[in-house]
């Protein structure tokens, strides 16, 4: 039962170099850089760490690939309305955007549109002069949402 309700957070955070999805009290992937590979995925689950490196080659991927046949996919298309029900299931936690395009006039014409928007939601949208760009997303969800989402109630 608890995995039914428990929250799934998505967070991706420029300005600190954050990147993770998160199931509270279960395990916690993160996406790092590293020294030797561009990219390392730190996968912790229940307080053991493990590192995956999904650029790295393998070694058993050198066999010839002219032997295997092609498979056509028989696969159906999942409907429109469905994927539209699982994406209104998530819940935005917390949007910031803090962005400089380089040209002092397109900022000054975003000022007012972002003004306008930071009036009418709950996100935090600012145009600086200064050169910053950061974006902070925090999406959660809970995987009986997204169930009931495929199913109709």
């Amino acid at each position: 039962m608890y995995v039914l309700f428990v929250p799934v957070t998505l967070v991706i955070d420029t300005s600190t170099h954050q990147y993770y999805i998160k199931v509270k009290g279960l395990a916690k992937a993160s996406i790092e850089a590293d020294e030797h590979e561009i990219i390392k995925i730190r996968l912790r689950a229940f307080r053991f760490d493990f590192f995956l490196y999904p650029l790295k080659l393998r070694s058993g991927d050198k066999s010839d690939k002219s032997t295997k046949a092609v498979k056509k996919s028989t696969r159906k298309s999942i409907p429109v309305k469905k994927v539209v029900r699982v994406l209104k299931s998530f819940e935005v936690v917390d949007f910031q955007l803090d962005i400089d395009t380089g040209n002092c006039i397109a900022n000054a014409k975003l000022y007012p549109v972002f003004a306008f928007l930071n009036f009418y939601s709950r996100s935090a949208l600012n145009v600086n002069f200064e050169g910053r760009n950061k974006v902070l997303l925090s999406i959660q969800n809970r995987p009986i949402r997204i169930i009931r989402s495929f199913i109709n109630i």
